[in-house]
């Protein structure tokens, strides 16, 4: 792994466990072995490295989501699978994403406009999804899947991975329900 990327996932796991705008730079970086001037060299800034975290998890649990999709997969439910097995991996403290928005709410519109971003290209996902399964566009029930997901991703953190399952299976009677109004 080059120094690059040993910095983003140490970092990613010290933003996972401690937070983002509370935790010094030393901090950050001290699972890396990393100097500051490295730090600055390969990010520029202490939010150009959260920035890259947070690019970096978005993208890691995107190609999970494409890894996953297969032909013999339901393409809307295997979203709760993918989110249920990185639960089991990455543990449930909600979305990494969205935590680093509230935390920049006001300090960074670049980390802002980023977790929108990313988050609309989720949503966006999600839309194509439901239209595989149901041969039509449905924004009202791909906006129902997407909330039904984040909650369960937020329920969790709280909860236990569980929560995911019935998620899915709230999906799955939506699902059921869209294709029973078909015309």
């Amino acid at each position: 792994m080059d120094k690059r990327s040993e910095i983003i996932a140490g970092a990613a796991r010290i933003f996972e466990a401690e937070g983002f705008r509370g935790v010094g730079v030393d901090r950050v970086i001290a699972p890396s072995g990393a100097s500051t001037r490295t730090l600055y060299k390969h990010f520029g800034s202490r939010d150009g490295l959260v920035i890259a975290v947070l690019e970096a998890r978005h993208r890691r649990f995107m190609n999970q989501l494409s890894e996953g999709d297969t032909p013999k997969n339901d393409p809307v439910g295997m979203l709760f699978d993918t989110l249920r097995s990185w639960i089991e991996v990455h543990g449930a403290r909600g979305c990494m994403l969205l935590r680093a928005r509230s935390e920049y709410g006001d300090a960074s519109k670049e980390i802002v406009l980023l977790v929108s971003r990313q988050k609309h290209e989720f949503r966006d996902e999600v839309a194509r999804r439901v239209e595989r399964v149901l041969g039509r566009k449905d924004a009202v029930l791909s906006t129902q899947i997407w909330l039904l997901f984040e909650g369960a991703t937020a329920a969790a953190s709280v909860a236990d991975a569980s929560v995911v399952d019935d998620a899915k299976c709230a999906v799955l009677l939506l699902l059921e329900k869209a294709r029973m109004d078909q015309p």
